[in-house]
């Protein structure tokens, strides 16, 4: 058992106010993993006031280099953390072991570094000549203290995306994880302490939904940063719009896979389970609308449903397991309940459709492939978040766009073309804020996020630092 009966507050092992706490199950087997705290109220009030006192204290008073420095210290010991780290996350929530070394090993480290870097090479302020003489410094501070609400299903990229920029641009973070995954949130705790991060630059404090919506109207909270499903999102976007308080919001997805008639099938199955199925479906950005040619309909529905068909499931610790269990029982349940709609629908399964036989512990799901899908049903517009794909037929390229853009989500996307050039300009017209040509992967470098309900505003890349700076205009009248 991993229990952690504390909160991080003021970089401190903090005794909470109350005794709620949550139970982390393990997906694999339904057996206690450890225990969490629960924070309330009283205990974000604390961690947003020791947030607030980091803020204007020591951290905001750093040069970028000083800051880098401590950042890049904080990289390396969350490094050292990456196996254990990347085992206890595939505990909490199912994800393959081979995809948790970089999702959950690696990748935190390498986002907090990026940023390091980013801060070096960058500057804080221009000078710009005045249109009509005089002269503006132009200054980019920190926008303050952040509130960073993570969810289960990538919990440490997820956690970084928001921690790494919000600190790089010298704010402070107060970090609410899931529940769920909130035993691998208190890494980052651990890590900041071994680091020398200075006292309340983070705080993570576990809480339920209540506590959470507490948060993120703390008069306290400068910016809040979001990932999770787009119902929370809009409550939250709606609460920051009220209290004109900027916000970032990744949320659902329902993404395109267009198979175009000169596609590679080979090219295209070799992918499929890292494009379409990753973390055992519980990705947003998944391409889980595969969009055939007619004229190819039953090629690449066999190309499909053999490559699922052949996806080893088990226990995620193995490394030759490529579909784990779900996060949980609820959500295993939701999942088989959008199985059975799309039955009820009249649409054809070629592989999965329920549990497996061989599993009589765990929350598992085997993949499924539903054919011949209207676009307009259930299993096509809704956000299913489990290992279920559906195929759906298209006449010409026009009609393929209109099926891909005919969703209420707009955050992933893949083409499948022998003709890059091509690929890239039909990309162009998918309504999507990231897309790939013959291959997704999020770039550490380049901003991810979406558009129409798949959320506001983008992390990673430059373009993810600029969310946690202000603009300050400084006016002279001379040159």
């Amino acid at each position: 058992m991993i229990n952690r009966p504390q909160l991080f507050i003021g970089g401190a092992w903090t005794t909470p106010s109350t005794s709620a706490h949550h139970d982390v199950i393990e997906a694999a087997t339904e057996k206690p993993l450890g225990t969490v705290a629960l924070a309330a109220p009283a205990d974000i009030d604390a961690a947003v006031q020791s947030a607030r006192t980091a803020f204007a204290g020591p951290w905001r008073g750093l040069t970028a280099d000083e800051r880098a420095d401590v950042l890049d210290a904080f990289a390396a010991a969350l490094r050292a953390r990456a196996r254990d780290t990347a085992m206890l996350v595939s505990r909490e929530n199912g994800m393959p072991i081979s995809l948790s070394k970089g999702a959950n090993g690696i990748a935190p480290a390498s986002i907090i570094a990026y940023y390091a870097g980013l801060i070096r090479k960058g500057s804080t302020q221009d000078t710009r000549a005045g249109v009509f003489g005089g002269r503006t410094v132009v200054r980019r501070e920190p926008v303050g203290v952040v509130a960073a609400i993570t969810p289960w299903n990538y919990p440490q990229a997820l956690a970084a995306m928001k921690i790494g920029p919000a600190l790089a641009a010298g704010c402070t973070v107060v970090l609410k994880p899931a529940p769920e995954t909130a035993l691998d949130a208190y890494v980052f705790a651990d890590a900041a302490v071994e680091a020398g991060l200075p006292a309340g630059v983070i705080n993570v404090v576990p809480a339920d939904r209540d506590e959470s919506a507490y948060l993120v109207a703390h008069p306290g909270i400068d910016k809040v940063a979001f990932t999770g499903s787009t119902g929370a999102g809009r409550a939250i976007g709606e609460v920051c719009g009220r209290l004109l308080r900027p916000v970032t919001l990744e949320l659902g997805g329902k993404s395109a896979s267009i198979v175009l008639p000169d596609a590679d099938l080979d090219v295209f199955a070799r992918a499929l389970p890292e494009v379409s199925l990753a973390n055992n479906g519980q990705t947003c950005h998944a391409s889980t609308r595969i969009l055939a040619p007619c004229t190819r309909l039953r090629e690449v529905v066999a190309a499909v449903t053999d490559t699922v068909s052949a996806l080893t499931i088990g226990d995620p610790l193995d490394k030759a397991t490529a579909v784990g269990p779900l996060v949980s029982a609820a959500q295993r349940d939701r999942v088989l309940g959008f199985i059975e709609a799309g039955r009820a629908d009249g649409f054809a399964i070629t592989t999965g459709g329920g549990v497996p036989a061989s599993r009589d512990q765990g929350w598992f799901v085997e993949p499924t492939v539903f054919t011949d899908v209207d676009n307009s049903s259930r299993i096509a517009q809704e956000e299913i978040f489990g290992p279920v794909l559906t195929v759906i037929g298209y006449d010409d390229e026009d009609e393929a766009v209109r099926i891909a853009n005919d969703s209420p989500y707009g955050l992933g996307g893949t083409i499948w073309t022998a003709d890059e050039e091509h690929g890239l300009a039909l990309a162009a017209r998918i309504e999507t804020g990231t897309i790939g040509v013959n291959h997704y992967a999020l770039d550490f470098a380049a901003p991810f996020g979406g558009v129409k309900a798949s959320g506001l505003g983008r992390e990673l890349g430059p373009e993810g630092l600029a969310p946690y700076l202000t603009a300050k205009s400084v006016y002279f009248a001379t040159r």
